[in-house]
């Protein structure tokens, strides 16, 4: 059986990439023949993508701090892109036509005997729309649909999505949520044909996460702490230069974008994803306000703390710690370099997971086969 999975896949983002790999290699386990839809919306693409992320931000003022920020941004923006492209080849099974719109998608149907609406915050806003329909496969009609580990992002819609939801989903057959939010979201809407999973890296072993690292070069020289840092927060940046001096380590940053070598730490600039795996691995700390870097934390059993974004997309983080029980891994005190050091009972976290990746595959291969 073929199965179509439509995710962000391509955005310039290690949580992408992964959650893209952990999905279609899960389905191959499973007995299925998975492939990622090719999707790549043009306002996300190289060329039109800091004229995007622009829309919103301090620089949005007006046509000069515009161009401006184009042309800061436009080479990185560029070179993030091209640098995931390479990634995604070969790493990923996509379809052989790629993608850019909506209509392109209806006018030539990617052939798929399943379609899925895969994992991570495709349900919510995107680029300048209030939602995008081609994540909830408006162009697969008359096939089974059906969606795995989808999120919305946040805890509540906006009112284009919110007035459209029930018919946006009323064909798929089974819906597999990530967070509990988005279940308690549907269940308002008396959409009751879902069920909460975990995100798709919990369903692949630390074991199998390790041989990804075996193809690193890397070898460690000496301990170090780690920062995966997406949002802005200058507090964050100051806590993690001082834990560094007490701690009397290394501070290291990763990232796909060259500025946040004006933040704290040495910048570990655009590895691949088998580098950006190692270096979760190998940490002795992990300081962090991403979604993914979380749960390669928990899956390396890492001692790690989180600082909720300030932009409200937090609940991801939340449901996943609380999911595990170790929800004291949110950093509240920006004066308290203590906590991470608190243990935690890994014994009973990787217990969870194993019991939470049994229930949510079998549930995947309910959704499918059914």
């Amino acid at each position: 059986m073929k199965v179509g999975v439509i995710t962000r896949h391509a955005v310039p983002n290690y949580g992408s990439l992964l959650q893209s790999y952990a999905t279609e290699k899960v389905l191959e386990k499973m007995g299925y023949d998975a492939e990622i839809i090719d999707y790549i919306r043009y306002d996300e693409r190289a060329e039109e993508l800091s004229k995007s992320l622009v829309k919103g931000k301090k620089w949005d003022k007006n046509v000069l701090t515009r161009m401006i920020y184009n042309a800061i941004q436009m080479p990185n923006y560029s070179r993030m892109y091209k640098k995931f492209a390479f990634y995604r080849n070969g790493f990923l099974k996509m379809t052989d036509k790629e993608y850019g719109s909506i209509e392109e998608l209806k006018k030539d149907v990617p052939q798929e005997d399943v379609y899925c609406s895969g994992s991570d915050q495709i349900w919510g806003r995107i680029g300048q729309s209030d939602y995008d329909e081609a994540y909830f496969l408006e162009f697969a009609k008359g096939q089974r649909c059906i969606s795995y580990a989808s999120s919305f992002g946040k805890t509540e819609l906006n009112e284009e999505l919110d007035k459209n939801l029930n018919s946006l989903l009323e064909k798929y057959s089974k819906i597999l949520v990530r967070e509990k939010s988005a279940k308690e979201i549907l269940l308002k809407h008396n959409i009751t044909n879902v069920e909460q999973v975990v995100d798709p890296t919990f369903l692949l072993s630390t074991d199998e996460w390790n041989e990804l690292t075996k193809k690193s070069k890397l070898h460690k020289k000496g301990k170090y702490i780690l920062v995966y840092q997406l949002h802005e927060n200058k507090q964050f940046d100051n806590y993690a230069k001082n834990f560094s001096k007490m701690k009397k380590m290394k501070l290291l940053r990763i990232s796909p974008s060259l500025y946040h070598i004006t933040r704290s730490g040495k910048l570990i600039y655009l590895p691949n994803q088998y580098d950006f795996l190692w270096y979760f691995q190998n940490a002795d700390y992990i300081l962090t306000d991403s979604f993914h870097a979380t749960v390669f934390s928990i899956i390396f059993n890492k001692k790690f703390l989180d600082v909720l974004p300030l932009n409200k997309t937090g609940t991801r983080i939340e449901s996943v710690l609380e999911l595990f029980e170790i929800e004291n891994r949110i950093l509240q005190n920006y004066e308290n370099y203590d906590l991470i050091d608190n243990s935690i009972d890994y014994k009973l976290v990787n217990a969870n997971i194993a019991k939470e990746r049994k229930k949510s595959m079998n549930l995947l291969k309910k959704a499918i086969d059914d």
